[in-house]
């Protein structure tokens, strides 16, 4: 990983989170729901090539729920109407297999709960005792259900998610406008911030919003696909600031 010149986080003047995969490890819970979905979408209409890891990094990491799953059923040609966002999870609409993937996450964050990563906490402690304001910026809309389960919800003012998105008509990652709009809530400057991703999408945001540092935590997109999306510096872990 390319740890050389790591920035200095407490000197910036801001730093935003994503949260799956950079403060909690949901993306495994995530990874976890999507195949089991996908698998019975792809079997029930005899599609090829199966679902595989390689799917939910290219279509579903990083994006807002229904239009991760508008471009993963794309890419096998499978059309299906968008349907309505109150659609049952039975629903054969874009939505309907966005709520079942719902269904199956929070089953399993329900059943197991979930712990935020040592290193992550530990950086963010260093953060916030500079004064340094933090935000959360994340595509999921159960970020904030997410930050609960993890005992880290009160660590940050704000928290730009995937129901604030659909309130205020923000469009997905790798569009810049939720880091934008975190920063603005926040009263900082993206030329004088970072931003900590692990999604090529997400990478790709914040490099479009213009913040100093794209920090890409590479926990399996690649770093070649990281740097490639618009990443400054890429490390395996937040441990690496904490040298």
């Amino acid at each position: 990983m390319s740890h050389t010149q790591l920035p200095n986080l407490t000197e910036r003047a801001g730093v935003l989170f994503d949260l799956d995969g950079v403060l909690t490890p949901t993306a495994s819970v995530h990874m976890h729901a999507w195949r089991q979905v996908f698998e019975q979408v792809f079997a029930d209409r005899s599609v090829e090539p199966p679902y595989a890891d390689s799917d939910y990094y290219l279509h579903l990491d990083g994006k807002k729920r229904y239009d991760g799953v508008k471009s993963l059923l794309q890419s096998r040609h499978i059309d299906l109407p968008w349907g309505d966002p109150s659609d049952a999870p039975e629903a054969e609409t874009v939505c309907g297999v966005g709520n079942r993937k719902n269904d199956a996450f929070l089953s399993v964050l329900n059943a197991d709960g979930i712990a935020p990563y040592p290193s992550s906490v530990e950086l963010l402690d260093r953060v916030q005792a500079a004064g340094v304001p933090v935000a959360v910026v994340s595509s999921s809309k159960n970020a904030e259900h997410v930050l609960q389960a993890a005992g880290i919800r009160d660590r940050f003012e704000v928290v730009v998610d995937g129901v604030v998105a659909e309130r205020e008509g923000l469009p997905s990652k790798p569009a810049p406008d939720v880091f934008l709009a975190a920063a603005r809530m926040l009263g900082i400057d993206p030329a004088d911030s970072a931003a900590i991703e692990d999604a090529t999408s997400g990478v790709a945001s914040a490099a479009a919003g213009g913040f100093r540092d794209v920090i890409g935590v590479d926990r399996g997109a690649g770093e070649a696909a990281l740097t490639d999306a618009g990443a400054t510096v890429v490390v395996d872990d937040l441990a690496a600031f904490l040298d």
